[in-house]
């Protein structure tokens, strides 16, 4: 894609001076409820910032029913700090020393700092893993609702940079780190050739935290052993989100992928709106709403598009990741912690009429070079899928499935943005866009269509 991927972690000397100075202003709460908050039209734009903690996360669902953390109006600049949710893999490196991310953390016998992990029952009764069940895993800030948004109209977030959270223990001043699970849910797992198979792998990186280098290398890796929580449930697979990892159950390797440099495309790995569906939904699987795409072009640079489908749109991003290529293979990415900075924009429906999003019913990526179309095995698997949606959509989909929807956008979008009749679009598809496997391990699989925009530099 034509934009800096790097931008975020090379430039983050200035970026984190201005969200330094931002954070000092304070949390930006929704002061009343939303409309009392959202007062008068302002003359000029805010800037918020909705610092990570217990106070301002949500942990592995989406919800049309949250409080927000944060009240904006369109064209606002918004701060959000976003941890993942792997950081307990290495607690020394990704936790301690780290105010907010203790508090999210926080676990001891029968109390934790975030208790529902997940969309799934709070009393554990399906498979007694913890309140929410782990039915969803990523850290997610937010939501943040904006003033005016209604069913119908498109969002607009412009991802300005990110900017990697430092870690917080003296011993590693100056670096960061991120986890990699090659884990059970990987499209590898029930194909591996090396015993003992089958296995689930933890790799941690470092990366710099002072943005002079542009690429992350491994630490160490582990084999995952069982694992019990501070309320004593025995994890023999990586199934509940935060689990803290015992490292004198472990033996970690630290000759791992010697002298390799895996280049930095920082990216929100979840980002979307509230769907208007049931009052919990999954945050694993994306759908028409966005969340869980898993693109890592979903960077600086970068601005998606959101179908709106609750008052406020209520939004909320989190999964930061440091690095990812297609396809997301193993299960995860280089899962990091990260600040961005947005700046989000309401484009009501009336006004749609003529522009690159009129009907829009999925989450668009525009770079300043393409248009990225994003397609699922079942676009709106809520809807699609009936009552049993979040347990079915994880047996039921496929890359074909999801080609088919990437086709049918691209050829859609082709059609009403620029005019095309359907042959046309069919043919340029073939010759001039490409498309790639965004994740096949988010239960609802995703292809992307790529669409140059210097296809139509003649016109």
């Amino acid at each position: 894609m034509k934009q800096t991927s790097t931008s975020g972690l090379m430039r983050s000397t200035c970026v984190i001076a201005l969200m330094t100075g931002v954070l000092a202003t304070g949390h930006a709460n929704a002061q009343g409820t939303p409309p009392e908050a959202c007062g008068a039209t302002a003359e000029t734009a805010s800037h918020h910032t909705i610092p990570a903690s217990a106070d301002t996360v949500h942990w592995g669902y989406f919800s049309k029913g949250l409080e927000p953390s944060a009240v904006i109006r369109s064209g606002d600049l918004v701060t959000i700090e976003t941890l993942t949710h792997h950081a307990y893999d290495d607690a020394s490196r990704m936790v301690e020393g780290d105010p907010g991310a203790e508090s999210v953390f926080a676990w001891e016998p029968g109390k934790k700092g975030v208790e529902r992990r997940g969309a799934g029952p709070m009393d554990a009764s399906i498979h007694g893993r913890g309140a929410g069940e782990g039915f969803g895993v990523h850290i997610l800030t937010g939501p943040i609702y904006v003033c005016g948004a209604e069913p119908g109209d498109v969002l607009q977030v412009d991802i300005l940079d990110l900017a990697p959270r430092p870690s917080g223990n003296p011993d590693y001043a100056g670096r960061t780190f991120g986890s990699n699970a090659a884990a059970w849910w990987g499209y590898h797992y029930n194909d591996m050739i090396e015993e003992p198979k089958p296995r689930e792998v933890i790799t941690i990186y470092e990366l710099d935290a002072t943005g002079d280098e542009n690429w992350a290398k491994a630490a160490y890796s582990f084999r995952w052993t069982p694992q019990t929580d501070p309320d004593g449930v025995v994890h023999e697979l990586i199934d509940y989100p935060g689990v803290p990892v015992d490292h004198s159950t472990v033996e970690e390797n630290h000759e791992v992928l010697e002298g390799v440099r895996v280049p930095i495309r920082p990216h929100f790995g979840t980002m979307g709106v509230a769907p208007a569906g049931p009052d919990f939904v999954d945050s694993i699987p994306p759908s028409s709403f966005g969340g869980n795409i898993d693109n890592w072009r979903v960077g600086p640079g970068g601005t998606m598009y959101y179908p709106i489908a609750v008052e406020g749109a209520l939004l909320s991003a989190g999964d930061p990741h440091a690095a990812q290529g297609d396809s997301e293979l193993a299960g995860t990415a280089i899962e990091t912690s990260l600040t961005g900075l947005v700046r989000v924009t309401l484009h009501k429906a009336a006004d749609l009429e003529g522009t690159p999003v009129e009907g829009l019913d999925f989450p668009l990526l525009e770079t300043a070079g393409e248009y990225v179309v994003h397609g699922f095995s079942y676009p709106d698997y809520l809807a699609e899928l009936g009552d049993t949606a979040q347990s079915e959509i994880y047996s039921k989909s496929s890359v074909d499935l999801a080609m088919r929807d990437a086709f049918r956008k691209m050829r859609t979008f082709m059609m009403t943005n620029y005019g095309l009749s359907e042959d046309e679009a069919i043919s340029l598809m073939s010759v001039a866009t490409d498309f790639g496997v965004t994740q096949v391990v988010d239960g609802n699989f995703g292809v992307h269509g790529v669409l140059d925009k210097a296809v139509f530099a003649g016109r």
